[in-house]
């Protein structure tokens, strides 16, 4: 019969292997689940979800004139896509844990926790508001930052001014200069006119 060999094609349990999410739920012991635990009662409670049984009902309303003359085979064509949708939906799972590191990153966060249980102060977020704790650990900071560059800025503006000073110390030396050479060079101008004239008046007593 084609339902007896449909039933024998779903196995009575699926197992674990290479890290792959069990299709039941986890039976957990421990007061404190670690996170792993809790990642694959998620997975394995959405799982069982599928194989309600309104699940089914929705699935015999689709098919319904198959349902009528055969709800065996129908029962078993149910049967056998919800196993084969779990089969790949663990099958996803697993490799997402294997690619993303998953269960070595839930083994750090629990160990993370643990250790932060011991902490006699408090964690960086004391308050549990983290717009609270951002803004305590980020303002100081920010503010040191303002306060540095304020500094930076009066060495900066200070140091402007001192050559804006030099450049015009430099200037009125230029402007000195320039009056001193022009002195001299009329000084030299009469002089010579001078000593011009001294000559023709030489000149003319011959």
């Amino acid at each position: 019969m084609a339902s007896e060999g449909c039933e024998d094609a779903k196995p009575e349990e699926t197992k674990e292997e290479d890290g792959a999410v069990v299709a039941r739920s986890p039976s957990i012991t421990q007061e404190e689940p670690g996170r792993e635990q809790l990642f694959n009662l998620v997975v394995n409670t959405f799982l069982e979800k599928m194989e309600e049984a309104g699940s089914y009902q929705k699935f015999a309303s689709c098919y319904n004139r198959l349902y009528k003359v055969q709800p065996e085979l129908t029962r078993c064509i149910y049967d056998q896509y919800i196993y084969h949708l779990q089969t790949s939906f663990r099958e996803e799972i697993s490799d997402l844990k294997n690619e993303g590191n998953l269960e070595a990153l839930f083994r750090t966060l629990d160990k993370l926790v643990e250790e932060a249980k011991q902490r006699e102060t408090p964690a960086w977020r004391p308050s549990g508001i983290p717009e609270q704790d951002v803004r305590s650990a980020v303002v100081p900071y920010l503010l040191k930052q303002r306060k540095i560059l304020q500094k930076t800025l009066k060495e900066k503006e200070e140091g402007n001014a001192k050559l804006a000073e030099m450049v015009l110390a430099g200037r009125k030396k230029i402007t000195d200069l320039q009056k001193e050479i022009q002195k001299r060079k009329e000084e030299w101008q009469a002089i010579a006119q001078g000593s011009r004239e001294m000559a023709n008046t030489l000149d003319e007593h011959h």
